[in-house]
């Protein structure tokens, strides 16, 4: 394992960077790959970030970054915790990635050289403290892109994972010009017509087990073809069950093509959440992890009830 110092000397040695951010992406794992991108580009470095798509609220954060062309030299990955979650990007890359800059304490991804502080409230956090060591200027930016992924992996500052460092890096980025007032309300105050339809119906699928502390919600692929969206609505769905009073692990499955579904676990009261998904070769975080089950939506719900009701016992 690395420190962040070898980290910042193994950026400063090597060029021709793909950045490989997780499938499904949210804004920790976007807000990295293009201030990463950004930051290398600064030292004179080619980097371009490998996605699977980047929805339309994030499109923000590449508005500045051009494409370049050159031959891969160097691959890194940035908040991505297992091999699966590079999704359509796996088979071209596993295996082949340099080095993987991550936080959280479940990863198990491989890679030739890692860096991985299960402390960090957000991989935007490590980042901010490996640009230091660059000498990295914090250009707004770079700034925009950091404080998107640490406020939306803290839930804008509100989850358990918010420590008195993450607010201090946060303050900091705002004296770096970030826009903060833009950001928060794009991400937390803005809603499509079609995101408050989906949340009308996950509402709707909502059930209850272990005496009312786990609480389940769904989406089915029949159910977004009906109402016309997809995953870039599904952003925020996660933390509905778990803000209901009572319940101490929310789940929410999303239904994907291939007979599967993605779990995503959010806790209360110290449950941990990637102790329960590991039953199904998942994690994550403590508050926070997720797996995927294979099956239909009936056989995959009673499984994950039979297992919180286990759980929680």
């Amino acid at each position: 394992m690395m420190n962040l110092y070898e980290v910042a000397r193994f950026l400063e040695a090597h060029d021709n960077y793909d950045i490989l951010t997780h499938a499904y992406p949210d804004g920790d794992t976007l807000g990295s790959g293009f201030a990463l991108c950004l930051a290398l580009r600064q030292i004179g470095k080619k980097a371009r970030v490998i996605t699977t798509g980047v929805p339309t609220k994030f499109a923000y954060l590449q508005k500045n970054i051009e494409e370049e062309d050159f031959t891969t030299e160097t691959v890194v990955s940035v908040d991505v915790a297992a091999d699966s979650l590079l999704g359509s990007n796996m088979d071209k890359y596993i295996g082949k990635v340099d080095l993987c800059i991550d936080h959280h304490g479940s990863n198990t991804f491989t890679a030739k050289e890692k860096f991985v502080d299960k402390y960090a409230a957000a991989n935007c956090e490590i980042l901010y403290k490996l640009f230091l060591r660059m000498h990295i200027n914090f250009t707004k930016d770079i700034a925009d892109c950091l404080y998107t992924g640490i406020s939306t992996d803290t839930g804008c500052f509100r989850y358990t994972n918010t420590t008195a460092e993450t607010m201090r890096v946060a303050a900091s980025l705002m004296d770096f010009g970030c826009n903060t007032a833009y950001i928060n309300k794009a991400m937390f105050e803005t809603k499509s017509k079609n995101k408050i339809q989906l949340e009308r119906a996950v509402y709707d699928s909502m059930t209850y087990c272990a005496d009312g502390r786990c609480a389940i919600i769904y989406t089915t692929l029949d159910m977004l073809k009906k109402l016309n969206t997809g995953d870039d609505e599904m952003e925020g769905l996660a933390s509905i069950p778990r803000q209901i009073e009572g319940v101490l692990i929310g789940i929410t499955m999303r239904e994907k093509e291939g007979g599967f579904f993605k779990i995503s676990v959010r806790t209360n009261n110290n449950i941990n959440a990637s102790d329960f998904c590991s039953q199904f070769g998942g994690g994550g975080h403590p508050a926070a992890a997720g797996c995927s089950i294979e099956g239909d939506l009936k056989t995959v719900k009673t499984t994950l009830e039979k297992a919180a009701e286990k759980f929680l016992s």
